[in-house]
């Protein structure tokens, strides 16, 4: 579609967000509108369809803040209605936009006459596709395909050690009918006789030469005069697709993976976007994460922190043996060399134990009365002596 094209379109209003949005607002937007009509989600459902096409068609222009920043600026200079699209009215001249108007992005299209609009010529040949001086070129540029955004979710030990996954994905594609040219298969488009293949024409009043979008091809340069069906001429349609993602090892929770070239077709021949696999990892139910360091918790008994001892610690992996030095103390975090997360640029991270003491609930027996003695032994021993001393100057 073309800049020109765009201004009769209110992509704002498609997405249902404000044209002050931030980037993440349309995102987010645009994620919940595609999820709601999903072709997957509504089989059979033509308006959910046709819904799930405009959404992705405005998230394509606003969220490449390039192609946004030109969207609003056409709005701005003719009106978020269109009016500029067919012919803006300009009171004091004649043709077309109504009694005494003329085409002001034609005029502004023209170069340097009497020190004119150069650089708003230049912005406004941009914005419709136009070469430089005098509005000659075609305005069936080519263009990039707009990125595309999906989500999958994995387990820990898949983001751990990476995994290999398909990524069932239905998103605008090549017309697999037509091949991507709109027409009917064993037919072509055929270049316009009226342009030449330009999408432009030319008309002279008073002075001033004028260019416009081509009446017969709407701009495009080519006529197509049997469409493919499945299409309807766009070369564009929804399609279903597999593809098998790589997901790295180390990946974190929220990484977005790009897979260059998957995302929607361009258009005249230019490169397709990117596709963008967002990934959520589900917590797991022992270990924690901090970086490349893989974190767990192990609870032990006083009796192994006060005279020390040998305790077994699981990994990814299997098991290790951890020797803890009599006097440790509860919540101190010994370091496992290896053990956590290793990268494909060969970074690599440990496995981090906490060790913390368990309290039983009820004592009694011998248990009791090996504490009581214990408590008797260590009378004389103040484990708070900072605090001992800070309360008895101030009794």
């Amino acid at each position: 579609m073309s800049a020109r094209e765009w201004i009769g379109k209110d992509f704002y209003k498609e997405l249902g967000v404000s044209s002050s949005a931030s980037a993440d607002e349309i995102k987010k937007s645009y994620r919940k509108l595609a999820k709601e009509n999903h072709p997957d989600a509504n089989s059979g459902n033509a308006k959910a369809e046709q819904k799930f096409k405009a959404v992705s068609e405005a998230y394509g222009v606003l969220s490449d803040p390039g192609k946004r920043k030109e969207y609003d600026e056409a709005r701005r200079l003719f009106g978020s209605s269109g009016a500029g699209a067919g012919g803006f009215g300009f009171p004091g001249a004649g043709g077309q936009g109504g009694p005494g108007g003329f085409d002001v992005g034609d005029i502004f299209g023209q170069q340097g006459q009497a020190g004119g609009f150069g650089g708003l010529g230049d912005m406004l040949g941009s914005l419709f596709n136009r070469r430089g001086a005098g509005g000659a070129g075609s305005a069936n540029r080519a263009q990039r395909g707009a990125d595309v955004e999906t989500d999958v979710r994995i387990d820990f030990v898949e983001a751990v050690k990476g995994a290999t996954l398909p990524l069932r994905l239905s998103s605008p594609a090549s017309c697999s009918t037509c091949g991507g040219n709109g027409a009917k298969p064993g037919t072509r488009p055929r270049t316009c006789s009226t342009c030449g293949g330009a999408g432009l024409v030319s008309r002279s009043q008073g002075a001033f030469a004028f260019s416009e979008p081509c009446p017969d091809c709407r701009g495009r340069g080519s006529i197509i005069d049997d469409p493919c069906a499945e299409c309807g001429g766009d070369g564009i349609s929804t399609r279903t697709r597999t593809l098998t993602v790589r997901v790295p090892a180390g990946v974190d929770d929220d990484q977005r993976i790009r897979l260059a070239g998957q995302g929607e077709p361009g258009r005249g021949g230019a490169t397709a976007g990117d596709l963008f696999v967002r990934v959520h990892v589900n917590p797991h139910p022992t270990f924690g994460r901090k970086g490349n360091d893989l974190t767990i918790t192990i609870p032990v008994g006083f009796d192994e922190l006060a005279l020390g001892g040998t305790v077994t610690v699981p990994t990814l992996e299997g098991r290790v043996s951890l020797k803890v030095a009599p006097g440790t103390s509860s919540g101190r975090v010994l370091r496992v060399r290896g053990k956590g997360i290793t990268k494909r640029d060969g970074a690599q991270g440990d496995l981090l134990v906490t060790l913390q003491v368990t309290i039983p609930a009820k004592v009694d027996g011998e248990a009791k009365a090996a504490l009581d003695a214990y408590a008797k032994a260590m009378a004389d021993e103040d484990p708070r002596p900072e605090i001992t001393a800070m309360l008895a100057e101030r009794s």
